[in-house]
């Protein structure tokens, strides 16, 4: 297609949501493009619905009812008028019949052809054509054959990636049922449920190369990028380029991506993953036809936007003949609203703060704003934060300041994980592999320090809400200390005559005020922001409140952040809740999710043991399985196929039968 050829795009719709929407959204402004967003029915106020120029409803709220609806993005697009459609990364965006849909409406389509989405949509296919092409390969393991000497294995879901449909298999006792849970997670996940096995290499580097290609011939390599510190086969922070390579290793990872995006006649922008072993050998592991989660990090090193070069591929211009050259060191985090020190469940509620620092370095990709609420039906990822330096020292410590004072209220998030992590000495000195988190998670996820300072912190910022500013008028002094409890930390204060507070444990409280607090204890002062969120009457959920007024609402949380670490405060009541009672035994939703199985032959009366397999939940597009508690019989069973819970609701109780008998013996 020569230049005089090329198809002008005007408007563009992305058939996905969250943060990759809103960030092809903002290149799309900053081309005079104008922009079309698609939202389920929990969408329809979410920050990509609201940043497009125009939005089509997608009735529903199960992804398999709305974003992997093919046929309803397209009609969607042509009811808006869009002449093009940017698929985002996950949901549709490695489906080669939707690209097909899209074309055959006269639509353009950004991204490579469906020929060549079809020849890597199937990791399985994807590695036969690479073996052909040349490309080192791990060998493919047969579940059904499988012996112990093929342990572990490693289960992929067969189209698509986002560490849906894995699973680590190490006995094989388990691979019957761990096959089962992988197939039913990438059905959910992609609506195709092939998983294949192959080797785990244990402790390996997940290394891959960002290619760009045009219709004419030409193919980048655009360097390569380390993705090891992983979650549940998720990535968690990404870097590139990807530290301590020889040329010789980067030489060979940059033929292969090359070779194997020529080998399927590639256009647009596509990454080539590779393992790479302990000794050095890399080996292919599948190639993503789409944009990355990660791609910033490529763009800040190259200096260039890739989804506007998307773009220009996709109405027909050619690209020039060699890539900018790289400049520097850039390093991404990805901020999830999961729970960490608790198996990464992931969380939901009202994200009542997102303050993210900005400077020099850095940049924010979020589909996320403060007020939004994080919900059960998609990705718990609330955003990334990418710092770009000369080198990578200097990335890694600017990031990490700027998450270190990164306020975030609302769900619980992994955060202060992702501080520590970028701190880490095995981090800080490059000493990379998949396996950073099997070794470091319970270091990592340790309380920060500091809770009993917070505390302090809360208590006095919440006096000064009710009794004006530190150094301000005080009518009544009272006789004796005030006492608050946070978190099972007893604070004890008194303001004096003088105006000042007296703390017991505190040398001295520099200053007061309703939303930061300043004490100096052993000659240090340390600064503590401090914001409440209040409940409201309602029952569901918590309002956000800038200030707190005495009488009208009971304080549910608050929030300390310092540099070392933020801190969720519950105040005590003054008269504990008589009610609150759970039976010994009780399994409980540990997330808002639908119940999607439940062991064969389940029922009350059943001998379960501990540790054993009760039923799944999904949340979020990820199964969890809830396990028996104790050893004992099934006494209630209250979870069904189909079924939707909330955080906390009793789904079964094991009653352990034996103990009781010996109790009452």
């Amino acid at each position: 297609m020569t230049e005089r050829e090329s198809s002008v795009i005007t408007t563009l719709l992305v058939a996905n949501r969250g943060e990759i929407a809103c960030r092809v959204f903002r290149t799309c402004a900053a081309l005079g493009i104008d922009t079309v967003a698609v939202h389920s029915d929990p969408d329809a106020d979410a920050l990509h619905t609201r940043s497009a120029d125009t939005s089509v409803r997608l009735p529903g709220a199960a992804p398999s009812d709305t974003y992997l609806r093919g046929e309803l993005v397209v009609k969607a697009a042509l009811a808006a008028g869009a002449d093009a459609v940017h698929p985002g990364y996950g949901f549709l965006s490695e489906n080669a019949d939707f690209a097909r849909a899209v074309t055959d409406a006269g639509l353009t389509w950004i991204g490579p052809s469906p020929a060549a989405i079809e020849a890597m949509a199937s990791k399985t296919r994807a590695k036969e054509l690479m073996a052909k092409a040349g490309v080192p390969l791990l060998a493919p393991v047969d579940p059904a054959t499988a012996t112990d000497a093929d342990l572990p294995l490693l289960l992929k879901a067969a189209a698509g990636g986002g560490g849906r449909g894995m699973r680590i298999v190490r006995e094989l006792a388990h691979l019957a049922d761990e096959l089962t849970a992988a197939s039913a997670e990438a059905r959910s996940a992609f609506g195709d449920g092939e998983v294949f096995a192959e080797p785990y290499v244990e402790n390996g580097r997940h290394i891959e190369v960002q290619v760009l290609a045009d219709a004419h011939g030409t193919v980048w390599a655009l360097g390569t990028r380390d993705c090891s510190l992983q979650r549940r086969h998720q990535k968690v922070i990404e870097e590139a380029p990807a530290p301590g390579l020889t040329d010789a290793q980067r030489t060979t990872l940059h033929d292969a991506a090359t070779a194997a995006a020529r080998a399927v006649g590639y256009v647009g922008a596509g990454t080539v993953e590779f393992l790479v072993d302990a000794s050095g050998r890399a080996y292919f592991l599948e190639m993503n036809t789409r944009l990355q989660v990660e791609h910033p990090v490529t763009e800040a090193v190259f200096g260039i936007d890739l989804v506007a070069l998307q773009i220009r591929v996709a109405e027909g211009h050619a690209l020039p003949p060699t890539p900018p050259e790289p400049s520097g060191h850039a390093v991404e985090a990805r901020l999830y609203a999961e729970d960490p020190a608790h198996g990464w469940q992931p969380q939901t509620g009202v994200l009542h703060t997102l303050d993210v620092p900005t400077g020099p370095g850095l940049r924010l990709d979020t589909g996320f704003e403060s007020g939004d609420t994080v919900g059960v039906h998609y990705d718990p990822m609330l955003a990334k934060v990418i710092a770009h330096a000369p080198t990578r020292a200097e990335a890694v410590r600017v990031l990490a300041h700027a998450l270190a004072r990164t306020r975030v209220h609302g769900p619980v998030t992994n955060r202060d994980l992702l501080v520590r992590s970028l701190r880490h000495p095995d981090f800080r000195d490059a000493r990379l592999d998949t396996g950073f988190y099997d070794r470091h998670l319970d270091a990592l996820t340790t309380p920060p320090p500091g809770e009993e300072l917070a505390a302090v912190a809360a208590a006095l910022a919440d006096a000064a809400a009710r009794g004006g500013r530190f150094g301000g008028a005080w009518r009544n002094v009272p006789s004796q200390p005030q006492v608050k409890t946070y978190n099972d930390h007893e604070v004890r204060y008194r303001r004096e005559r003088d105006g000042n507070y007296r703390v017991e444990g505190v040398d001295r409280v520099v200053s007061v005020t309703p939303h930061e607090v300043v004490l100096e204890t052993d000659g240090v002062q340390r600064r503590h922001l401090v914001q409440t969120y209040a409940s409201t009457s309602t029952g569901h959920g918590v309002a956000s409140t800038s200030t707190v007024r005495a009488g009208t609402v009971h304080a549910s949380t608050v929030y300390v952040d310092t540099p070392a670490g933020s801190h969720a405060l519950t105040p005590a009541p003054r008269f504990p809740d008589p009610t609150v009672r759970t039976a010994p035994g009780s399994l409980l939703a540990p997330m808002p999710g639908t119940v999607v199985r439940v062991a064969e032959g389940l029922a009350e009366g059943v001998r379960v043991e501990a540790g054993q397999p009760l039923l799944w939940l999904e949340a979020m597009k990820m199964e969890h399985r809830v396990t028996a508690p104790a050893s004992g019989t099934l006494t209630a069973l209250h979870a069904a196929p189909g079924r939707q819970v909330e955080v906390g609701a009793l789904l079964a109780v094991v009653t352990d039968t034996r103990a009781q008998e010996d109790q009452e013996a």
